[in-house]
């Protein structure tokens, strides 16, 4: 076997109707040399024994096992096991699509990126509606480093399965961390924080397939208060770093909770903006709730935080009428 220039890193659990398929998709590339470390992590099922057979033919494949340990502990595994400088991700009931992990390796041999992902398909098509279908186009708008950054406060920006990650860099931040919140979102955020840069490939690389049932919809680490105390975390240690005062342009629920959520990290908001004339002159967390006259670059750094559809494009436009430089004066946040 040629030496891996490609990890593929896959855990799975219980997925014996569609591991074969996923494992299948990332072996049918040939333009890269690869290997893949797929984690049993605790199955109950049949998921092994597929798994098992198709390494007696193929000796790229190699099945690790923990007892059930969860995600964190089967990807930090799948990591130290692995050889390749770059390390590709995928889940075992997830298709890996034709070039994907080719072109992801030559985006990163020509730019100095720590994570490069790639555009998805959702499917089944009956269970991608609403939210969802909306976050999946939102994210696979992002492509630059540049937008990565900008967005990354809102939501993870890249699907984990279809991403691909300089070793190096990974470790540079600590690897995979263990918490009570979305270890890719974690990871995401550590990155963008450490400044390094996360782009995709401009096509589609990964079908991600959606179950009744997923991890993202029952999870409790996924709960949206759990993910806003994590981007809260996150978000305390750039603000902390700010001679400016704080000012938080939105004074409605998702204003006033991500505000909450920075007081535990040493942030106190010094100003709520709004728009609403019937909250202006009232008072949220002990700040006042103000209109946008006087907001000053040089006095203020503001974080948006409304959650109604189309707002951020008019905050985007009316901080830029103020003089406002995105992520220098202010950054967006959901």
């Amino acid at each position: 076997m040629r030496t891996p220039e490609v990890s593929v890193v896959l855990p799975f659990r219980d997925v014996e109707a569609t591991l074969g398929e996923s494992l299948e998709s990332v072996l049918a590339e040939r333009d890269v040399a690869i290997e893949v470390l797929a984690i049993d992590d605790g199955s109950r099922d049949g998921s092994a024994d597929i798994a098992t057979g198709i390494a007696a033919r193929d000796a790229r494949l190699r099945l690790l096992r923990t007892p059930g340990t969860g995600i964190v502990a089967a990807l930090t595994l799948g990591v130290a096991e692995s050889h390749a400088p770059l390390i590709a991700r995928m889940d075992g009931d997830d298709v890996s699509l034709p070039g994907r992990l080719a072109a992801q390796r030559a985006r990163m041999d020509s730019e100095p990126l720590a994570v490069i992902g790639a555009r998805v398909e959702a499917f089944p098509t009956e269970l991608v509606e609403g939210g969802l279908r909306r976050y999946v186009d939102w994210q696979n708008a992002l492509l630059t480093p540049e937008d990565h950054a900008r967005e990354v406060f809102i939501e993870a920006p890249l699907c984990h399965p279809s991403t691909m990650l300089r070793r190096d860099a990974l470790a540079a931040i600590g690897g995979y961390r263990e918490g009570l919140f979305p270890e890719d979102y974690d990871l995401w955020l550590r990155f963008a924080l450490a400044g390094h840069a996360m782009a995709k490939i401009d096509g589609l690389g990964l079908r991600w397939r959606h179950r009744a049932g997923r991890l993202t919809f029952t999870d409790p680490r996924y709960a949206p208060e759990r993910i806003r105390a994590l981007k809260a975390e996150h978000l305390a240690t750039r603000l902390r770093s700010e001679t400016r005062s704080v000012a938080m342009w939105g004074a409605g629920p998702f204003g006033r909770r991500l505000a909450r959520a920075l007081e535990p990290h040493g942030v106190r908001i010094a100003r709520f903006v709004d728009i609403d004339v019937a909250k202006i002159g009232r008072v949220a967390r002990g700040a006042p709730i103000t209109s946008e006259d006087g907001l000053d670059p040089q006095k203020h750094f503001v974080v948006f935080a409304v959650g109604s559809l189309g707002a951020r494009a008019l905050v985007r436009d009316a901080l830029a009428r103020l003089h406002f430089v995105e992520g220098r004066d202010f950054l967006c946040a959901a």
